[in-house]
C-alpha cells in the first residue's frame, strides 16, 4: 500500500467515526472541563452544607431519626459552637477518614512490586504464553488482575494489549480497546481483593452510620459478586474485541512509524527467576496464612469461632489490609534481589516512597471529601433526605428491582463528569446507603450496584483521568486518532457492559447468590410513619 492511500485510509477511517455521537462526546467534554477539580467539589459541597443548614434550621419536621426515633432537627453549622467544634476537629475528622489508612498501607506494599518489576514479569509472562487463539480473553484477564496494582493496568497492559495484537498480526487498536475494556470497563471486576474494596467499603459505612451508628461494612463484601463479574466480563469483551471491535478496524489503515511502534520487549533470565522466586515466596506466604487460621482455636478467629466476622470482629478480616500489603511486598523484595533490580534496603524503600508520591492529590481529595462527609452527618442533612427519599420511593410503589436499576444509572451519568470512583462514592454514599437501608436494601447491595454503573461508563468519557493517555497509545499505530475516535471504539463495550452487568447484578440477586463476605441483600430498617 503506498504512502498515498495509507493516508486515505487513515482519514476514512477517522471521519467514519465522525458524527452525532463525536459531537455529542466533544460537548461533554467541554462541559466537564468547565467543572471544578472534585476537592473543590467537595469545598463547594460543605459550604453549601453549611449555609442549607442555617437555614434549614429554622424549620420542624415530623420525620422521625432511625438512629433516636426522635423528630430530625436540623443542626445549624455556621452557629459559633458548631463553628468551634468544626475547627477542633478538622484533624480528627481527615486522619480519621474510614479509607485512608487502608489505602495508604496496602499501597506500599503494592509499590514494592510495582518498583521491583514483579507485577510487570507476572504480566507480561502471561500474555507470551498464551495461544493466538485465546489472546483476546487472556489480556482481558490480565487486565482485570491489574486493578490489585492500583493504576498499573492504565501504563502497562494497555500498551501491551496493543504490542501483542501487532505482534500477532492483529489490529493493534483492537488491543488497546480490548486492554482498555478490562482495566477501566471491568475496573470493579476482580479475582482477588484489592485496595478499592476496603476504599469503596470505607465511605458505604460512612453512610450506614447515619442510620445504625453500628453498622459495619466487611472491606470483602462484593467479593464474591466481582470475582463473577469477572467471568462475565471477560466473555463479554472478547466477544465485542473479536466479533465486533477488530472487524470494523480493518479499514483504518496503520500510518506510524513501524521503527518507532511499541513491541513486546524480552524478560532477561534473571527476571524469570526472580519471578519465579517472587512467587514461590508469595504460595509459602499463603500457605503459612492458612495452617495459622485453619485451628478452630486459631487467634485469627473471632470469639465464634468464624474468620469472616466483622461483627464481632474476626481479627482475619481486620487484617485484610495489612494481609493485602503483604502479599505484594514480600515477593516484592524476593524478586527485587534476585532479578537485581534491588541492590540495597534502600531500593525497598523508594519503592515505597514512589508509591506514596503518586498519592499526594489523593490526600488532598481526601481531606475535603472528610469535612463534606463531616458537615453532612453533623448537620443532620444526609439523614433528612435519606428518609424523605426513602417515603417518596415507597409511596410511588418502587421496586427493589426498579430502585437499584436507577441507582445503577444515575451513577453511569455522573461518572461522565466525575471520574473518580472515591470521589463520586464519597460525595453519593451519605445520600444512596442510607436512602435504600430504609428502604429495606443492604449497604453492600447498594455498594455493588454502584459499582457496575461507576465502571461501565468509564471507557467513553474524556474525564476518565487516563482516558488522554490512551489516545496517545491508539496514536502510535493510527495518528489520526482522537478523543471521539477512541469513545466511538468503546462504545459498543460501555453500552453492552452496562445492560449486561446490570442485568447479571439482578439475576445474581434473584438467585440469591453470595455478594461477598457478611453481605445480606436486605436490611431491617425503623420503621418510617407517614406524613
Amino acid at each position: 500500500m503506498n504512502d498515498r492511500n495509507v493516508e486515505t485510509g487513515g482519514k476514512n477511517g477517522a471521519q467514519a467515526n465522525r458524527g452525532i455521537l463525536a459531537r455529542m462526546l466533544d460537548l461533554l467534554e467541554r462541559l466537564g472541563n468547565k467543572l471544578p477539580d472534585p476537592a473543590v467539589l467537595f469545598l463547594i459541597g460543605m459550604v453549601a452544607t453549611w449555609a442549607l443548614s442555617a437555614w434549614l434550621s429554622g424549620f420542624r419536621f415530623t420525620e422521625l431519626d432511625p438512629r433516636s426515633n426522635q423528630p430530625i432537627e436540623i443542626v445549624n453549622l455556621l452557629s459559633l459552637e458548631r463553628s468551634a467544634l468544626f475547627l477542633a476537629g478538622m484533624v480528627k475528622e481527615f486522619v480519621g477518614f474510614p479509607p485512608l489508612g487502608v489505602v495508604l498501607v496496602a499501597l506500599l506494599g503494592v509499590g514494592v512490586a510495582e518498583q521491583a518489576g514483579f507485577i510487570n514479569t507476572c504480566l507480561k509472562n502471561l500474555l507470551a504464553l498464551t495461544p493466538q487463539k485465546l489472546l483476546t480473553p487472556m489480556l482481558l484477564f490480565v487486565a482485570i488482575i491489574s486493578h490489585t496494582a492500583a493504576d498499573a493496568g492504565y501504563v502497562l497492559v494497555i500498551p501491551i494489549g496493543g504490542a501483542m495484537f501487532y505482534a500477532a498480526g492483529r489490529h493493534p487498536l483492537a488491543g488497546i480497546a480490548a486492554a482498555f475494556a478490562g482495566v477501566s470497563g471491568g475496573f470493579s471486576a476482580n479475582f482477588v481483593p484489592s485496595g478499592i474494596d476496603p476504599l469503596l467499603s470505607g465511605l458505604t459505612q460512612s453512610g450506614a452510620v447515619l442510620v445504625e451508628a453500628e453498622r459495619a461494612v466487611n472491606p470483602l463484601c462484593n467479593l464474591f459478586f466481582t470475582a463473577a463479574s469477572s467471568l462475565l466480563i471477560i466473555l463479554v469483551g472478547w466477544f465485542l474485541t473479536d466479533v465486533v471491535i477488530e472487524p470494523r478496524l480493518r479499514g483504518t489503515a496503520l500510518d506510524g512509524n513501524p521503527d518507532e511502534m511499541p513491541k513486546m520487549e524480552s524478560l532477561s533470565r534473571r527476571d524469570q527467576i526472580g519471578m519465579f522466586c517472587g512467587l514461590g515466596a508469595m504460595l509459602a506466604g499463603i500457605l503459612a496464612l492458612v495452617l495459622w487460621a485453619w485451628p478452630a482455636d486459631s487467634s485469627l478467629r473471632a470469639p465464634d469461632g468464624s474468620l469472616t466476622s466483622y461483627r464481632p470482629p474476626a481479627p482475619m478480616m481486620e487484617a485484610i489490609v495489612p494481609l493485602i500489603f503483604l502479599i505484594f511486598l514480600v515477593p516484592g523484595v524476593v524478586h527485587g534481589f534476585v532479578s537485581g533490580k534491588f541492590r540495597t534496603h534502600r531500593d525497598v524503600i523508594k519503592g515505597m516512597t514512589r508509591a506514596m508520591e503518586a498519592m499526594g492529590y489523593y490526600l488532598v481529595l481526601v481531606f475535603f471529601a472528610a469535612l463534606f462527609i463531616a458537615a453532612f452527618r453533623d448537620s443532620n442533612i444526609g439523614v433528612l433526605i435519606a428518609v424523605k427519599g426513602a417515603t417518596f420511593l415507597k409511596e410511588a410503589g418502587a421496586s427493589p428491582a426498579f430502585t437499584i436499576v436507577g441507582i445503577i444509572l444515575l451513577t453511569a451519568c455522573v461518572n461522565l463528569l466525575i471520574g473518580s470512583a472515591s470521589a463520586k462514592w464519597a460525595m453519593l454514599a451519605p445520600i444512596f446507603v442510607p436512602m435504600l437501608m430504609l428502604l429495606g436494601l443492604s449497604p453492600e447491595l447498594t455498594q455493588a450496584a454502584y459499582r457496575v454503573g461507576d465502571s461501565s461508563t468509564n471507557i467513553i468519557t474524556p474525564m476518565m483521568p487516563y482516558f488522554p493517555l490512551v489516545v496517545v497509545f491508539c496514536q502510535r499505530y493510527v495518528k489520526s486518532t482522537g478523543i471521539g475516535t477512541l469513545a466511538a471504539m468503546m462504545m459498543p463495550y460501555s453500552f453492552v457492559f452496562l445492560i449486561g452487568w446490570t442485568l447479571f447484578l439482578l439475576a445474581y440477586w434473584s438467585l440469591g447468590l453470595p455478594l461477598g463476605l457478611q453481605a445480606p441483600y436486605t436490611y431491617q430498617p425503623p420503621a418510617i410513619p407517614a406524613g
